[in-house]
């Protein structure tokens, strides 16, 4: 094949790298070398097509004969850098520049290749791709040294080529430089090499300014140190942390606990101990798809910024990606119970954070609410003590601007309440102990167990009673009892003399035929009402509480099962739980073995049913009325044997009877009130004992 000869002399009147090298800043030297690099390989195309450098582009038959004579070999081009004297005040340049970015001012280049682990190959690539994303004329000559003005951009081939490759591979989507982001590939046309283009955040961090990743925005924040709580296991996290990094390896801390109890401070904390910020990331509303590019980029955000990365959020369950090596110290703020999947080559350590101490919580409410310190001393330590909230609770409350702390509690109890859903319901509690009418044994009591409640922060303090009973701190009461006897009003005097919320479990959302869903609900609800400021009330518990059966069928062995959990999770639970039931003798005698306290109620003796009148009727009609059936409630406590619901119940349905006739209370309208409650046990009054009552009333 006959062979085309250059016809012209490439022009070599080449404008030299001006400037002191020394004092060039790293973007200004990739630049040089990149223009330097390009003016070699021009210089050689010019060669080949025998055409001035100055001509916009050769001739189309000199370009395809030499394409197809194949001169334009890398051994070819190499050879004639070494020889021709075109290009030797080119290569002496292009030494200096290459041996100045070798030097302190590419201290940047050499630190991300190190940090990332990057090949010469690929740093030639940055480097190509660098260029035009600082000086977009660049783009101009990489379209030029293409044979095609719109290839503007850089391509695997020809940063090959300019930078002595040859035809080697520079560039897979697995590679580093792909795998952490910092070029990305644009979609090619059949026959067409792909753009290569250089990440935003890379440009920005070799000119010396971090970039937040614009996929990350609204995704990550600073989490700035504070002061930790000293019961916090700080020392624990820094020495696992330490032993982990000791051996070259990632440490991820599992950080545990409710929201808001401080997961994010404590590795803030334990982050500032390494001389390092904390950044966290939330990852809720992060798409499937987009979690592997998120985690990418926040892991490169991480390395290249040196942080600590905080993952949160719901979105936690996801696995971590194995190709891309995590930030050497990582934190993750869990939920109680949440799990995570394991990550290869990652140290895992889980750390439970506990609730505030009573001290604690003293000095958060302080540090708070400055003006506290001016609030009633009982009334402050009241707050303190009854109400177990997190320090960031704590904060919350004190955004509200309570000013007392009655108040307080209030906002306390507001910001827990919801979280058992559907799972139970708050009942109003407007009743004092006035209102309760029992037996002075009874009363007492009751009155201990309220102390009890109260005191049992305090208490719960001492390593000496955590030591003896490491798994009885919570407070567990059956009232047992016939119906209408006072065992729902006594749970709600309970819960208002403690000015906690009372909750009474709703066993329909709770008990289920599917197999593993009740277990799934207590659960649910014991998980909850750890982090709530409430009494728990378990109303006609037998149906939950009931004794284990022999195993005669599938059904039989799981609902042992969950009995079996039930005490379980009772054994664990650290707060208030009150349970009623009419059928004592049905409960699991495992249950009643738990219990600090076991009340019986019994229905009201004569004396009780008179206060009991009297209460209901002074209250509802008032004293004048009282006054004048003096004798009618005599009559009625001595003869008929009530329970304080159906007394209650009769009075008010005799109300409306004299109501509906205009004419003031009397006995006939209580009989008939009385009447109708005791039909529905079936014993309604007889014509002779309304008559007596009549009569003798």
């Amino acid at each position: 094949m006959a062979t085309v000869q250059p016809t012209n002399r490439p022009n070599t009147n080449w404008p030299q790298p001006t400037g002191d090298l020394e004092q060039a800043s790293v973007l200004e030297l990739v630049l040089m070398r990149v223009r330097l690099r390009a003016r070699r390989r021009a210089a050689w195309l010019a060669h080949l097509w025998g055409s001035s450098i100055g001509a916009e582009f050769a001739s189309l038959e000199a370009t395809v004969q030499a394409c197809l004579d194949d001169r334009d070999t890398p051994e070819a081009e190499q050879a004639w850098f070494a020889n021709a004297e075109e290009v030797e005040a080119l290569n002496v340049s292009l030494g200096n520049v290459e041996q100045a970015l070798a030097g302190d001012a590419g201290a940047a280049l050499t630190q991300l290749a190190e940090t990332f682990r990057l090949s010469q190959p690929e740093m030639d690539l940055l480097q190509a791709c660098l260029a035009p994303a600082v000086d977009p004329a660049i783009g101009t000559v990489y379209g030029y040294l293409q044979h095609h003005p719109d290839r503007n951009y850089a391509t695997e081939p020809l940063v090959a080529r300019l930078f002595d490759h040859g035809r080697q591979t520079m560039w897979t989507p697995s590679s580093p430089l792909a795998g952490w982001g910092f070029i990305t590939a644009g979609e090619a046309t059949a026959g067409e090499p792909a753009a290569l283009v250089v990440d935003p955040v890379a440009v920005a961090w070799i000119q010396g300014e971090l970039r937040i990743d614009g996929s990350l925005t609204g995704l990550v924040r600073m989490v700035q140190p504070q002061k930790p709580l000293d019961s916090w296991p700080l020392h624990d996290a820094v020495r696992l942390i330490q032993r982990g990094l000791a051996r070259e390896s990632s440490v991820r801390v599992v950080v545990v606990g409710p929201p808001s109890s401080g997961r994010q401070t404590f590795a803030a904390a334990v982050a500032a101990h390494f001389g390092i910020q904390a950044v966290a990331v939330e990852t809720t509303e992060v798409a499937d798809a987009e979690w592997p590019n998120l985690f990418m980029r926040a892991q490169r955000l991480a390395v290249l910024g040196g942080f600590a990365l905080v993952w949160h959020g719901s979105g936690l369950s996801r696995r971590w990606p194995d190709y891309i090596a995590p930030a050497p110290i990582q934190f993750v703020a869990c939920d109680v119970g949440e799990v995570l999947p394991q990550r290869g080559q990652v140290i895992d350590h889980r750390i439970e954070l506990p609730g505030p101490t009573l001290d604690e919580r003293r000095e958060l409410w302080k540090a708070s609410i400055p003006e506290s310190s001016a609030w009633p001393r009982a009334g402050f330590e009241m707050l303190c003590e009854r109400y177990r909230l997190s320090a960031g609770e704590i904060v919350s409350v004190s955004n509200r601007s309570p000013d007392s702390a009655r108040e307080a509690g209030t906002f306390a109890r507001e910001l827990t309440r919801h979280r058992l859903g559907e799972l139970a319901r708050m009942l109003d509690c407007p009743f004092t102990w006035d209102d309760l009418v029992l037996t002075e044994k009874l009363r007492a009591a009751l009155e201990d167990f309220a102390f009890e409640a109260r005191e049992r922060a305090t208490f719960w303090e001492s390593p000496s009673a955590r030591r003896l009973f490491p798994r009885g701190t919570g407070l567990v009461a059956l009232f047992s009892g016939p119906p209408g006897t006072g065992k729902t009003m006594a749970t709600q005097v309970i819960a208002a003399d403690l000015e906690l919320d009372l909750f009474r479990i709703d066993l329909a959302s709770v008990v289920s035929k599917y197999i593993g869903e009740t277990a799934k609900h207590l659960a649910q609800i014991f998980a909850r009402a750890a982090r709530m400021n409430a009494v728990l009330l378990f109303d006609e518990a037998d149906a939950l509480f009931s004794k284990r059966t022999e195993i005669k069928d599938a059904h039989d062995r799981y609902a042992n099962a969950d009995t079996s959990y039930l005490l379980q999770l009772l054994e664990e639970y650290s707060g208030i739980i009150i349970l009623s039931s009419n059928k004592k003798q049905n409960i699991d005698p495992a249950f009643i073995r738990r219990m600090r306290y076991v009340f019986e109620f019994s229905r009201p003796e004569a004396v009780e049913r008179r206060r009991i009148w009297r209460q209901v009727i002074g209250e509802l009609s008032g004293p004048e009325t009282l006054s004048r059936l003096e004798a009618t409630v005599e009559k009625l406590a001595t003869d008929l044997d009530m329970s304080g619901a159906q007394i209650k119940n009769a009075v008010l349905g005799s109300l409306f009877v004299a109501r509906r006739g205009r004419e003031p209370l009397a006995m006939s309208h209580l009989l008939r009130g009385v009447d109708r409650e005791l039909s529905k046990e079936g014993r309604a009054l007889g014509a002779r004992e309304r008559e007596r009552l009549m009569r003798d009333g």
